[in-house]
């Protein structure tokens, strides 16, 4: 039985066209061109979108940025006051009060004693404090009355302020004779130098010794 293709050649030129490679990759470099400005296009729409954003945040940013300005500038006032205060508190809270050492000092003030003058001085440095008592003594035995004296300081003030030194410059007697409760006394000239530090240095314990001792082997 014999069978005619009429068709045949158009059928073969179909399937030379679907085979030619030269088509096949121009299609290729078409469908990669439209993936690529697909890309390009999506990207552009991304970075107008970014600047748009960037310039609302450029705009609110310009807003707000005098009252940031303003608030660094009171930040740094606030800040140096704090730091002043605290200098104002640190030497509030180190300074020396007289008042309560003068008030001892009257305290030992017997009807035999007369103070003439007292002079008192704080080093900055050290924080030690000194004190001159210039006064007289009467009685049988002045000296011995001024010697009494200097023993109630030394009770008193040091009580408060362990290790003070109460020494007397002077101490001498005088021809003047003073009435004491209807008795003529003799006098004495005395002045007394107070010396002590308001804030020593606690005394190193047991185990700080042990310590220092471990470092220096």
């Amino acid at each position: 039985m014999l069978r005619l293709n009429l068709l045949h050649e158009e059928i073969a030129e179909q399937r030379q066209r679907q085979r030619d490679p030269l088509k096949l990759t121009i299609y290729v470099g078409i469908g990669i061109a439209a993936l690529f400005a697909l890309n390009y296009l999506w990207t552009g729409y991304r970075v107008l979108n970014i600047k748009s954003q960037l310039a609302s945040v450029e705009r609110d940013w310009s807003k707000i940025e005098p009252k940031v300005t303003a608030a660094q500038k009171r930040a740094g006032e606030l800040n140096a006051i704090i730091g002043t205060t605290k200098t104002l508190d640190g030497i509030m809270e180190s300074r020396f009060y007289w008042a309560p050492l003068l008030a001892k000092v009257a305290d030992c003030v017997t009807p035999n004693v007369q103070l003439t003058s007292i002079d008192g001085s704080a080093e900055d440095e050290s924080r030690g404090i000194s004190l001159v008592i210039d006064g007289l003594a009467a009685g049988s035995e002045p000296r011995a009355v001024a010697e009494d004296f200097r023993q109630m300081l030394l009770e008193q003030i040091g009580k408060d302020h362990p290790g003070m030194k109460a020494e007397f410059k002077t101490l001498e007697d005088l021809d003047t004779v003073l009435r004491v409760s209807g008795n003529n006394a003799g006098t004495a000239h005395f002045v007394v130098a107070i010396e002590f530090n308001p804030s020593p240095i606690p005394a190193p314990t047991p185990q700080t010794r042990r310590s220092r001792s471990k470092k220096d082997e």
